[in-house]
């Protein structure tokens, strides 16, 4: 039996994820129960777009909420390591700069469920992600992107 794979992610990731959950299980479901009962009503059902998108969409939050439940049921939470404050690790805040004098950027190394670049939440499986783990304040570190490899220096880690 195959193991089932774990979904890296914060405490308010995962509360995010229960939310979405309970919406989709109790407003969205319903809405789309609606809106096949009133597609039917418009006759023949093989020739109704209505229904058609209805069922589509019905399909679509289903299968939404199987990965949710998934999601949640093989969460593991990250807890920040305070043993090691200088130490690149899963849910901590990382600053570097790109070398020789580029600015400063800061990320969040979370799991891939939560990840989200243009909110500074990049997913542990990433490339830079993967370059920055385990590395320390003060580190050179060469991180492997799409537009070839660049050189970091690691600023601060919170």
């Amino acid at each position: 039996m195959a193991t089932e794979k774990s979904y890296y992610m914060t405490q308010e990731g995962k509360e995010k994820l229960e939310e979405e959950l309970h919406y989709l299980k109790t407003d969205r479901r319903q809405e789309v129960v609606e809106r096949i009962k009133v597609a039917r009503d418009f006759g023949d059902l093989s020739e109704n777009s209505e229904y058609d998108a209805a069922k589509d969409d019905q399909a679509f939050v289903e299968s939404r909420i199987a990965q949710v439940e998934k999601m949640i049921r093989n969460a593991v939470i990250i807890e920040n390591d305070n043993d090691n404050p200088n130490i690149v690790s899963l849910g901590k805040s990382v600053t570097f700069q790109e070398l020789p004098d580029g600015e400063e950027e800061t990320y969040t190394i979370v799991g891939s469920a939560e990840a989200d670049p243009f909110e500074g939440k990049i997913s542990n499986d990433s490339p830079m992600a993967q370059s920055l783990l385990g590395q320390e304040i003060g580190s050179e570190v060469t991180v492997a992107t799409p537009g070839g490899e660049i050189q970091v220096k690691i600023v601060n880690v919170d």
